[in-house]
């Protein structure tokens, strides 16, 4: 049986603690014409689930005893290549900058993910937010009547609000740009309202004498929530009805390019942060032919995403950010595939208030060194994202026991900040 569009569960969790708000413009084609002096800035995350491999990605190196049949091209950045399989992206990469020196303590896939997606390693004592649920609390919007962090895409490890709440729960949307009928109301107005009141009566019998139970749920708070976001115009966004068949035929025609241009659709809307899915990146076997075929998918969509979000003036308020949980070993295994590799991998970056053009980081082209060349961790892209953004990664909040955490530990880079 297929699973629906939308997670019915995620929405209700989203919303926990939203308040009512007040309608916004409707789409506009270029969303930074009505933005004002002070523009809503975003994050996209284009989250490549499995580990992708450096090598067959940003950081081939071709001829080499460890860089397999993977070539590499030129890209619009003088001095840096990136994979054969690229072309389109490589025609953008001026948007962008490479860092090819990532490090993480964790090589397991659930351990790895939620490093790389909140900055810190699992601690047994709190669950830390995901960084788009930072943003999300750092740059609250008022007048967003949607969830102001949105995850597109088949994706296990869902980015949550952790110890900032779960209205900074992601909303899932596993099949973006498709029906939003799980958003709103099926039923015909009488017998939607017979249902309201209906429920109207078991929550008063329920409240009487339970006003702290009650309090603490939130229901009624949260049910008016959800009605207010069934009904709004805000909901576009996640249609692509009224987009150009030019513009979704640069996209491409996958769940995951039809999730990218969701993604500037939801900005253009002022969410916070959306994460685009693309798995099968864990390429224990058949390495190459796995990343070619998943290479045809990301190249189009990422490449128009950058180009959409240049020429409709967003990238200056949108950092993009496009990474997995960590790469893949030097090593050739039997299989002719590559295993989990967290000690020197590759993502990229740009947009928002950061440097394009920039290449950190380097690996040993011989594969015997297990160190980078200007080792960068987690926890300090994440510090230089939020900079990017606007947002002091040192800001500290107290989690429900009181214990003060800052939004990130890692140092922002300083050759990324302009």
């Amino acid at each position: 049986m297929s699973q629906p569009p939308v997670d019915r569960r995620d929405l209700l969790r989203w919303a926990t603690g939203l308040g009512m708000s007040f309608a916004l413009p409707a789409l506009d084609l270029r969303a930074a014409s009505r933005r004002g002096a002070e523009r809503p800035r975003s994050l996209i995350t284009l989250w490549l689930s499995g580990g992708p491999s450096q090598l067959e990605t940003w950081d081939p190196h071709p001829g080499t005893k460890i860089g397999g049949p993977t070539k590499a091209i030129p890209t619009s950045t003088p001095d840096v290549k990136i994979a054969s399989s690229f072309p389109r992206l490589a025609e953008q990469m001026h948007h962008l900058s490479v860092i090819r020196s990532l490090v993480s303590q964790e090589g397991d896939h659930d351990r790895a993910t939620y490093l790389v997606k909140t900055g810190f390693r699992p601690d047994p004592t709190l669950h830390h937010p995901s960084v788009g649920a930072i943003v999300a609390h750092a740059l609250p919007n008022e007048q967003l009547e949607i969830p102001p962090v949105i995850s597109l895409g088949y994706e296990h490890h869902l980015s949550r609000g952790g110890f900032l709440g779960g209205r900074f729960d992601a909303l899932r949307v596993r099949q973006p740009g498709s029906s939003d009928n799980d958003m709103q109301a099926w039923l015909a107005e009488p017998r939607q309202q017979r249902r309201l009141s209906n429920l109207d009566v078991v929550a008063q019998a329920f409240a009487r004498g339970r006003k702290v139970v009650v309090d603490r749920t939130m229901h009624a708070h949260n049910l008016a929530a959800a009605l207010k976001m069934m009904t709004s115009d805000q909901l576009k966004a996640f249609r692509l009805d009224d987009e150009s068949e030019s513009i979704r035929s640069a996209y491409g025609d996958s769940n995951f390019s039809r999730g990218c241009l969701v993604a500037r659709r939801l900005i253009e809307q002022g969410v916070r942060a959306v994460e685009v899915t693309l798995q099968n990146f864990d390429t224990h076997e058949n390495n190459f032919g796995r990343h070619n075929e998943l290479a045809a998918e990301l190249d189009s969509s990422f490449a128009a995403l950058l180009k959409d979000l240049h020429e409709r003036d967003l990238l200056a308020s949108t950092v993009v950010l496009c990474l997995g949980e960590f790469g893949r070993t030097p090593r050739i295994n039997g299989a002719d595939g590559r295993d989990h590799w967290p000690q020197g991998f590759s993502c990229l970056v740009g947009g928002g208030n950061l440097r394009s053009g920039v290449l950190l980081g380097a690996t040993d082209p011989t594969g015997e060194s297990d160190t980078p060349k200007d080792a960068i961790s987690v926890p300090d892209i994440y510090a230089t994202v939020l900079k990017g953004l606007e947002i002091d990664p040192t800001h500290q909040v107290n989690t429900s026991i009181g214990r003060p955490i800052r939004y990130s530990d890692g140092t922002p880079i300083d050759r990324l900040r302009i």
